[in-house]
């Protein structure tokens, strides 16, 4: 009898103290003095977060449970992930509404750490009026391989800071921040999926974003909404890490997002103006942008660069739609001469429908400045009301082109010889005369791409679309399916937009 106690008590210790695969619960009427069994579960995250080694996973039941957590071990690839997840069928909600950040503030902080994965929580309620003080919802910092972030659902993590510095300098909340603030080692292996990030005040930061050494990214799967700044920003060269060669968030995929309602206006760290984005690459290099769906944001998606001399590159950015944004449907470039680059990036086969909706100038494509080697081609372009096409701000270079632009199908309701693109030396109305003078789009046609119903946001094509089988493959980086998951290509060939016809 002695025995076999004494061997009880040995297995509870080495469960708790190392022993891999192991399961524990935490519960709203628990007690952290409990095993952290099912039947005698511990009563807060935190103390499971202390506990918990390589290979556990810890059960959270259903409840409020009103802490800051940090995660203090790591998983590894031998023992496996540690594991934090709500109970199968059940949501734990983490509330941080008594709570105030003490500077860069996660409720749930993940630093250094490996071989961890946050899943199915509700994560909300944490608030500052200061300028300085940062709430974040997830909090992902340092340096670090293998960390998933599934199924949670973020929301109320606002900055109220009512003033700011200078346009665009105000206070700063996130979603879900992961910041590779390492030099040596980057965040990598870096998987956030399914996650809903909404009703934020983010101020003059992002509602999910990767920023500095990230590498070997997935933010995928995730819906993006009713917050008031950027959607999903993938950031480089803000000094985020203290090397320049790694500073810079790369070598990720954007995919299968729905970004909805995000805009800066009324934001106090940017007043009336429309700056917000569904997707934006500010810096990131060596990105794919697919099978994402973005409206009533400010910019869709925006590739560009706010740091001179340095340069968002390698950017695929292909079988997206983007429809009622406030201002363009898809922006590249610096946003002012003095800024960065945008260059080799590819805006292929998306379905641009009645952008610019606010009436800004920047039409359905929109050039800023300072671009290079970059590619459009393959998109439906339908605008709006006032047939603004595209806005191309900077002077060509013929050495360096902006961007190559064909094989896209253009309309809008007013006609072809209503149509206006504006260049840096002024507006061209009409479709041919734009061919003509620019050189632009000979291979490209103004035709309506009949969708099967506009009215009720379905873009995919009725079986008479001039789009079908128009697309080209020589040289563009289409990708093996479209929008809904289905092959890119029929029959050999390659139908204009985010949809292939079946």
């Amino acid at each position: 009898m002695k025995l076999s106690i004494l061997f009880a008590l040995l297995t509870c210790a080495s469960a708790a103290f190392g022993q891999t695969n192991s399961s524990f619960y935490v519960g709203a009427t628990g007690n952290d003095s409990n095993p952290g069994t099912q039947a005698a579960p511990w009563r807060t995250i935190q103390h499971a977060a202390d506990t918990a080694r390589a290979g556990s996973t810890v059960y959270v039941r259903a409840g409020v449970y009103e802490e800051l957590v940090s995660l203090n071990a790591s998983g590894n690839a031998s023992d496996g992930f540690i594991t934090f997840r709500s109970y199968p069928g059940e949501t734990a909600v983490i509330d941080a509404a008594h709570f105030t950040p003490t500077s860069r503030t996660g409720v749930v902080t993940i630093q250094n750490k490996s071989y961890v994965r946050i899943e199915g929580f509700e994560i909300r309620n944490f608030r500052t009026a200061e300028h300085r003080l940062a709430p974040l919802g997830i909090n992902v910092i340092g340096s670090g391989s293998h960390i998933e972030l599934l199924n949670n659902n973020v929301h109320h993590i606002e900055n109220n800071f009512g003033g700011r510095d200078a346009p665009g300098s105000g206070g700063n909340g996130f979603g879900i921040a992961v910041y590779g603030t390492d030099a040596k080692a980057p965040i990598t292996d870096l998987v956030i999926d399914g996650n809903e990030v909404h009703n934020l005040k983010t101020g003059s930061s992002e509602s999910l974003v990767v920023n500095g050494n990230v590498t070997n990214f997935r933010i995928t799967h995730n819906v993006v909404h009713d917050n008031n700044n950027i959607g999903i920003d993938v950031i480089g060269f803000e000094r985020t890490a203290p090397d320049p060669a790694v500073d810079q968030a790369r070598d990720g995929i954007v995919r299968g997002n729905v970004v909805y309602n995000i805009t800066s206006r009324g934001n106090p760290a940017y007043g009336n103006d429309e700056n917000s984005d569904g997707i934006y690459v500010d810096g990131g290099t060596r990105i794919l942008i697919e099978q994402n769906v973005m409206h009533d944001v400010d910019f869709g998606i925006e590739l560009a660069s706010e740091h001179k001399d340095r340069a968002t590159s390698y950017i695929t950015a292909r079988n997206n739609l983007i429809y009622h944004c406030h201002t363009a449907g898809v922006s590249i470039g610096g946003y002012a001469p003095e800024r960065g680059h945008t260059e080799h990036s590819n805006v292929v086969n998306n379905t641009l429908y009645e952008n610019d909706t606010s009436a800004t100038g920047s039409g359905e494509f929109q050039m800023q400045w300072n671009m290079s080697d970059n590619i459009f081609e393959n998109n439906i372009v339908y605008a709006g009301q006032r047939c603004l096409i595209t806005l191309n701000r900077s002077q060509v270079d013929n050495a360096r082109p902006p961007a190559v632009i064909d094989h896209n199908l253009y309309y809008c309701a007013s006609g072809a010889n209503a149509s206006t693109w504006a260049g840096a030396s002024g507006a061209v109305t009409g479709y041919d005369k734009y061919v003509e003078s620019t050189g632009n789009d000979r291979n490209s046609r103004f035709l309506d791409p009949h969708f099967v119903d506009a009215a009720a946001k379905n873009y995919h094509l009725q079986s008479d679309s001039a789009a079908i089988a128009a697309g080209t493959a020589d040289g563009v980086p289409t990708g093996q399916l479209d929008l809904d998951g289905s092959p890119r290509v029929t029959s050999g060939k390659i139908d204009i937009g985010c949809y292939q016809r079946k």
